[in-house]
C-alpha cells in the first residue's frame, strides 16, 4: 500500500450566471453527481450555488468543511465568469472547469444554458487573473461525459496535492562524471517542491544510531517473507533492515511542514564499504510503499518517481536507458512475434532499485558486479557489495517519462508508452527489454539533442495522457513525446 501519497476528496460546485434558470444548473450538477456514483467515483455535491461572490465565498467554505482537497466548478449555464473564477483563488487546492453540453434539440428555449460560451469567458477571466486550472481537452459534455472527465482528474489532482506538499531529501553530493544527475535546483521551488540537502557522514551517524533498534526483527523477517528462502543473504538483513529504519525516521523527523517525501541518495563508491552492503533492495522496498529512493543523488529522478506514484496509484523504478538489444537477440526472440524494430528496443537497467513486485518470478538479492570489479579485491567473493535486487523485469505496459531542469533553469520533460517485453534479457541486474514505437528517432531527436541525462522514470501502466496534463498545469512548456515517423522532429534530416 502507498502511503506517501495523498488521497483526493473531490468537491462539485455548480454556478450559475443570475439571468439563467439557476435549477438548470443544480438538476445538471446532481445529473453529474448520480454519473460519478455510477463509476465509482466519490465526489461531495455542494448545494451552494454560485451566482455572486458571497455564494462563491459560501461555496469554498462549504467544501472546505467537507475535507475537500480538490475541486470541479461545473458550468451548468453561461456562469458568472467572475466569482466562478474567484473559487480558483480562494480554494487552496488544484481545480478543474467544465461546462455543461445541451441536452436535447426539443429543449432550446428554456433549457438551454450556453455554457458553450461560458466556457470562453470562464477561461478568459482566469488568465486576466493569472490564476491556474484544469481545463479538459474537451470540457463540454453531458453528465455522463463530465463524470469521465472528472475521473481522469482525479490522478491529475493527486499528483499537483502531492507536489505541494512534497519535500526531496538527499544525501551526498552527486558523483563525479555522473553530471547528468547534477541540475538547478531552481526548477524544483518554480514548483513549489522543497529539497534538503545532507552529507552521506549525516547518514552514516543517523545509520549508527539505530544499531540495536527493536524494530530490526520485524523489518527481517518481512525481507525474508518477500524474498524466499535461497533469495536473500540471510547475515545481511539485519544491515539492510538498519537502513530502511533510518531512513524512515529522518523521513519523519525531517519532513517539517511537508506531508510527503523521496530521496535522492549517494549510493556509491564510498557507500558499500562504509555500510557494510548495497543499498538497493532497501531503496526497492521503500519505493514500493510509495517513498521514491533515487539512485545517485538523482533530484529529478526522485521528483519524477513521484509523479508517476501519484498519477498511477501503482509503484515506479528509475532506469538507466542503458543498452542496445544485441542483433542477434532481437532476431531470435523479437522479430516477427512483437511489432517493433530493432531500434525501437532498448533495455532498461539499474543495479537493483526496482520493486520485487515488479520483477520475474527468479528475482534474487545478489551483488553489484560493477561494483565488485571496482571496489573488492579480484577474485575475491562478494562481500560488501552485496544488496541489489536483480531479475529480469516482468512483461508489462509501462511509461517512460522524466521531467528536468536543464542548463539553461528551465523545466523540460518528455513522455513515452510503450511496453517492457516477455523476453529473457541473459544479463544482470534489475532489467528489462523495453519497446516503444519510434525509439531510435526519439533517442536521437529528444534524449540526445536536447540533452536529457540517462536516467528515466518508469510507471507501469499506459499513464502518459496524466502525466502529460500534469507536467502542462506544472508550467512545463518543452514536453517531448515520441512522434510517429509522419511528424518529423524539427533537428530531423528530411533526406
Amino acid at each position: 500500500m502507498l502511503t506517501n501519497v495523498p488521497q483526493v476528496k473531490l468537491g462539485l460546485i455548480a454556478v450559475s450566471r443570475d439571468c439563467f434558470i439557476i435549477s438548470l444548473s443544480e438538476k445538471r450538477r446532481a445529473a453529474v453527481a448520480e454519473e460519478c456514483r455510477k463509476i465509482g467515483v466519490d465526489v461531495y455535491q455542494c448545494m451552494t450555488t454560485v451566482e455572486n461572490e458571497l455564494d462563491m465565498l459560501k461555496a469554498v467554505e462549504e467544501v472546505k468543511a467537507a475535507g475537500c482537497n480538490a475541486l470541479t466548478v461545473f458550468l451548468g449555464n453561461f456562469g458568472p465568469e467572475t466569482p466562478e473564477t474567484l473559487i480558483a483563488r480562494n480554494f487552496d487546492g488544484p481545480v478543474m472547469y467544465a461546462a455543461a453540453a445541451e441536452e436535447s434539440g426539443n429543449d432550446l428555449i428554456n433549457g438551454r444554458g450556453d455554457a458553450y460560451c461560458g466556457m470562453l469567458n470562464c477561461s478568459y477571466n482566469l488568465g486576466m487573473r493569472h490564476l491556474k486550472a484544469y481545463i479538459p481537452e474537451y470540457p463540454v459534455g453531458t453528465a455522463e461525459e463530465t463524470a469521465k472527465m472528472i475521473k481522469d482528474f482525479i490522478p491529475v489532482a493527486r499528483t499537483l496535492i502531492g507536489l505541494s506538499q512534497l519535500k526531496i531529501i538527499t544525501f551526498g553530493p552527486r558523483p563525479q562524471d555522473f553530471f547528468a544527475c547534477n541540475a538547478p535546483i531552481k526548477g524544483l521551488y518554480e514548483i513549489g517542491v522543497e529539497i534538503e540537502e545532507n552529507s552521506e557522514l549525516d547518514l552514516l551517524v543517523s545509520y549508527k544510531a539505530h544499531a540495536d533498534d527493536p524494530r530490526i526483527e520485524g523489518i527481517c523477517k518481512e525481507m525474508a517473507e518477500e524474498m524466499g528462502e535461497g533469495k536473500y543473504y540471510p547475515e545481511m538483513n539485519k544491515r539492510m533492515a538498519q537502513l530502511e529504519i533510518t531512513l524512515l525516521d529522518w523521513a519523519e523527523k525531517h519532513k517539517g511542514a511537508r506531508k510527503y517525501v523521496a530521496f535522492a541518495d549517494k549510493c556509491w563508491p564510498a557507500f558499500p564499504e562504509a555500510f557494510g552492503f548495497e543499498p538497493c533492495y532497501v531503496n526497492s522496498r521503500l519505493v514500493s510503499r510509495g517513498i521514491p529512493v533515487s539512485c545517485e543523488v538523482d533530484i529529478y529522478g526522485a521528483l519524477s518517481e513521484y509523479i508517476g506514484l501519484c498519477v498511477t496509484g501503482d509503484t515506479v523504478t528509475l532506469l538507466d536507458i542503458n543498452n542496445s538489444v544485441p542483433k542477434d537477440l532481437y532476431r531470435s526472440d523479437i522479430e516477427g512475434k512483437f511489432p517493433y524494430s530493432l531500434t525501437d528496443t532498448f533495455m532498461g537497467f539499474h543495479c537493483g532499485n526496482t520493486p520485487a513486485c515488479k520483477l520475474c518470478a527468479d528475482r534474487a538479492v545478489k551483488y553489484q558486479l560493477i561494483q565488485h570489479r571496482l571496489l573488492e579485491p579480484a577474485d575475491s567473493e562478494p562481500d560488501f557489495t552485496r544488496g541489489t535486487l536483480e531479475g529480469d523485469i516482468a512483461a508489462s505496459d509501462i511509461t517512460f517519462y522524466r521531467l528536468q531542469c536543464n542548463s539553461d533553469g528551465k523545466l523540460c520533460a518528455y513522455v513515452a508508452e510503450g511496453e517492457v517485453l516477455p523476453v529473457k534479457t541473459r544479463s544482470f541486474g534489475g532489467i528489462g527489454i523495453f519497446a516503444i514505437h519510434e525509439m531510435g528517432r526519439f533517442y536521437r531527436h529528444v534524449l540526445i539533442q536536447k540533452r536529457y541525462p540517462h536516467h528515466g522514470a518508469v510507471a507501469f501502466s499506459h499513464c502518459g495522457r496524466a502525466i502529460f496534463e500534469v507536467l502542462k498545469m506544472l508550467g512545463v512548456e518543452d514536453i517531448a513525446y515520441n512522434r510517429p515517423k509522419e511528424l518529423p522532429y524539427g533537428t530531423e534530416n528530411p533526406f
